[in-house]
């Protein structure tokens, strides 16, 4: 009787232990999903500007791991070439598909214009520290669109400086004296310089295909676009037309004595040239360009041809458009904001995440050259890697990721104190909306279209043309969009004061 009680004591015993650890087994199972389900997802959509990398999805994975750990988030990046861009995120705004975080490159304003941004100042105090900290708080002001801040800027090259990018060798073949280039028209002897010399080479050419020779060289705050400017940065905030401004007449003047000269590109208005084609083939010297730390201190190359960049006099300039022109924002297809913005709060403070964005994986597609200097592993060049895009100006702080071997090492802080030197337009921080005259603009733009290259490119007479350009842009209305941009500009200054 005693043995059948102890077998039986042994048996219930062991139900218990073998009951205690299923139940325990189904604690740990439940607590496992529990801690899946409290994943959240996200989806990060950015453009591309060439062929899909082979190894994205091992940044995914690799970005995950982290995101996991520190915020409990977990995105699913979406790369799009950029020519379907505009395309492919507005049919995903139009369907309702989830998408949670995309820069808006260029079109900041026009993205808040159509509803496609969440407004986050509150998300920013809440959840966006690490952002708040990395930007000057001007910069953020600047992202304001009728005082709310809808996005947040990349930290990048804040202001620029006009400047000109010519070939090494023939500056030192005619001993150029590049110190003497205080402004644009002391191009000029530079220019007949090498055109004597170089016959068959244009000592001037257009810095894109269908650009002017204008289109790098401003000196004027744009206010959103060229529809309506400041002339200086400033002129008391009063909004002018700049093709009835005589600094503009006289530019065309001097660029079209320049064509005549046979000192432009002769065919600069129809060209399909790229400038590194007409440059390797011996067809160009040099272009305009807007300069920053990174092109005056580097020497670029194409093709073997050495390609240096030296500044004008002028100071360096922030306007609002410099600074707004790749905007990261929350859409209004995120289905959790609260976590959209803690993961963007880590591409702006997470050295480890702004490497991964950036570089891609250490070890794989990039490896600790010295200090913050990398470079390619042994045996990987940029053909080979699975994951160099070079776009560390898309992917929010690029200043606390490491740096490429052959950059200055203190590129960053030099680009920090580049923009703190910087001269601010007396609009920085206002942004026209032009809903009110979009029939307006579309008409302008394309009267702008038929005669701002021609005039630009010294293609044609300016005395002739630029009546008939400046009598053309009134019937399309401009003094009417001038107005409206006036308008909102004094109401801007109101708000500020």
């Amino acid at each position: 009787m005693k043995k059948k009680l102890k077998l039986f004591s042994v048996l219930i015993l062991a139900s218990v232990l073998l009951l205690s650890a299923c139940s325990s087994e189904d604690s740990s199972t439940n607590q496992g999903e529990k801690s899946n389900e409290d994943v959240t997802e996200l989806k990060v959509a950015f453009p591309i500007f060439g062929a899909l990398p082979k190894d994205m999805s091992l940044i995914e994975d690799a970005v995950n791991e982290l995101a996991q750990q520190k915020i409990n988030v977990r995105v699913k990046l979406i790369p799009i070439s950029f020519s379907n861009w505009m395309q492919q995120t507005n049919l995903m705004f139009s369907s309702g598909e989830q998408l949670d975080l995309m820069p808006s490159i260029y079109n900041y304003s026009q993205s808040v214009l159509q509803g496609q941004l969440i407004p986050v100042d509150g998300l920013l105090t809440s959840h966006g520290q690490g952002i708040v900290k990395a930007l000057d708080p001007a910069y953020l002001d600047a992202s304001k669109v009728n005082g709310i801040i809808y996005g947040v800027p990349t930290l990048h090259e804040m202001a620029v400086v006009n400047g000109v990018s010519m070939r090494k060798d023939i500056v030192k073949k005619y001993g150029v004296d590049t110190s003497k280039l205080q402004t644009i028209e002391d191009l000029e002897e530079v220019l007949k310089t090498v055109k004597a010399g170089e016959p068959n080479m244009a000592p001037l050419i257009p810095s894109t295909v269908g650009a002017s020779i204008l289109n790098n060289y401003k000196t004027f705050d744009e206010l959103s676009n060229t529809i309506g400017v400041l002339p200086n940065y400033d002129n008391n905030l009063k909004v002018v037309n700049l093709y009835e401004t005589k600094e503009y007449a006289e530019q065309l003047k001097m660029l079209r004595r320049w064509y005549q000269e046979g000192l432009i590109l002769q065919d600069a208005s129809t060209n399909q040239a790229n400038p590194s084609d007409l440059i390797n083939s011996e067809r160009g010297f040099s272009f305009l360009t807007s300069a920053h730390p990174a092109a005056l201190s580097e020497t670029a190359k194409s093709n073997g041809v050495e390609m240096k960049v030296y500044k004008f006099s002028q100071p360096p300039v922030s306007t609002t458009s410099q600074i707004t022109n790749t905007m990261w924002g929350i859409t209004v297809n995120s289905k959790n904001p609260d976590k959209a913005m803690e993961f963007l709060n880590l591409m702006y403070s997470d050295k480890e995440i702004a490497n991964l964005l950036i570089w891609g994986i250490e070890g794989k597609h990039y490896e600790i050259k010295s200090g913050n200097i990398i470079g390619f592993p042994e045996g990987v060049n940029a053909q080979s890697s699975g994951y160099y895009m070079n776009m560390g100006w898309l992917f929010g702080n690029q200043f606390i990721a490491n740096v490429w071997e052959g950059t200055d090492p203190e590129l960053w802080e030099k680009v920090k104190q580049f923009n703190a030197s910087a001269t601010r337009s007396k609009a920085l921080g206002f942004t026209f909306d032009s809903s009110t005259v979009k029939t307006e603009v579309a008409s302008i733009g394309n009267v702008i279209t038929q005669y701002a290259l021609p005039l630009e490119t010294g293609s044609v007479d300016p005395d002739k043309i630029l009546p008939k350009f400046i009598e053309s842009l009134k019937a399309a209305g401009i003094d009417k969009v001038i107005a409206e941009k006036q308008k909102q500009l004094d109401e801007w200054v109101q708000e500020q004061n």
